[in-house]
């Protein structure tokens, strides 16, 4: 199978892209051309894998060929994300790497002249935008969001900079767990500034506000980053999207490891992408635990707000100890997260929303912590 590359000399990549990125030549692997025959192109060991992983009755299951590079391209991944999601995408518009992490990483690499550009954050936020931007040597503007955890767009706009490559929103919020609307992304989109709005929807499925992926074809500077690791809950297998016009998309290919999804992670992607039945009811399962716990919170006097969540966790305000009662819980049994040090954020903790015994042990034993260090 082969796909075509695209000429990316027009367009909103073009004109923002590094122009070394915008003249190289990527790497052609094996699968690029052919995957099918006899096939003794690419240095494979033609006798086949050493151990399989399997839950199959036959412990030498390996109709995957894990002997085989992987195809690079993941189109039936790719177009299972396109019809979940609507909105006339095309599997052009898709990018697959490991996780968010690789594709928050990769336009950073694209469109950032280390040492020279920047990008723009609103804390509190998600951390990896920091460390992606401290290992590619970018500078970081902050225009912090308000104590409502909503965005400050005309400070944003304010701050902007034409070394302002790239606006970082996560939405729903980490660890706000707040959604911003798709109106204030489009207010930003709509402005003077033309560089890359990024949205980061990790927990996008727990939220009843949607999904900013319906702009990408209005506005051609638009990025959406999603995950399976959070509503779908396979963490584990490191798979994540970036949604764009394709001709950012092909620019992320370009750059990208040859075989950096694996055909593992390919398999049990596609798969809850063909079971969005048990996606429906987990998500149903999970807000319903958020509600009795939230719930159960605002009963304990300890317990200063509840900030409203669009996720799978909450953001809790303690009177006071916040990062003792963090670690004496860890000392008990559950961890939960000290945000205390994130600006909006003293005296927080995140909590995971979890099954209905673990989030019974939760809150035991965050009562329990709190008059330990506070006795």
């Amino acid at each position: 199978m082969s796909i075509q590359k695209k000429d990316n000399t027009n367009g909103v990549a073009s004109r923002l892209a590094r122009p070394n990125i915008l003249a190289l030549k990527p790497y052609r692997c094996a699968r690029d051309d052919y995957d099918s025959g006899i096939l003794l192109d690419a240095n494979e060991n033609s006798l086949g894998p050493t151990s399989v992983p399997s839950n199959s009755i036959d412990p030498y299951d390996n109709h995957l060929l894990l002997e085989r590079y992987p195809c690079p391209f993941q189109i039936p991944l790719k177009e299972a994300l396109c019809k979940f999601r609507g909105n006339d995408l095309k599997h052009s518009n898709i990018f697959v790497g490991v996780g968010s992490d690789e594709a928050i990483d990769l336009v950073m690499r694209i469109f950032c002249k280390p040492g020279f550009d920047t990008i723009m954050t609103t804390p509190p936020t998600y951390g990896m935008y920091r460390v992606s931007a401290d290992t590619n040597d970018v500078q970081i503007t902050e225009v912090p969001l308000t104590h409502d955890f909503d965005l400050n767009i005309s400070a944003m706009l304010e701050a902007v900079t034409p070394q302002t490559k790239l606006i970082f929103i996560c939405s729903p919020g980490n660890p706000t767990s707040k959604a911003i609307p798709v109106s204030d992304i489009e207010r930003i989109a709509q402005s003077s500034y033309k560089g890359i709005i990024v949205i980061d929807e990790a927990y996008v499925d727990f939220s009843c506000d949607g999904s900013a992926v319906g702009l990408i074809h209005k506005y051609p500077n638009i990025v959406v980053m999603q995950t399976l690791s959070k509503a779908f809950g396979l963490a584990g297998i490191r798979c994540g999207f970036a949604i764009a016009n394709d001709d950012i998309i092909q620019l992320m290919n370009n750059v990208k490891a040859p075989y950096n999804v694996n055909k593992l992670t390919s398999e049990v992607a596609l798969n809850a992408m063909n079971n969005l039945n048990v996606l429906e009811n987990n998500v149903k399962i999970l807000l319903d635990q958020r509600e009795k716990v939230a719930k159960a919170l605002s009963k304990f006097e300890f317990v200063a707000k509840i900030f409203p969540s669009d996720s799978n966790f909450l953001l809790v305000r303690l009177q006071q100890k916040a990062k003792e009662v963090y670690v004496r819980m860890a000392d008990l049994g559950v961890v939960v997260r000290y945000r205390g040090s994130e600006i909006h954020c003293s005296e927080c903790i995140r909590i995971t929303i979890g099954t209905h015994e673990e989030n019974l042990s939760c809150l035991k034993l965050l009562e329990k912590a709190y008059k330990d260090v506070t006795k």
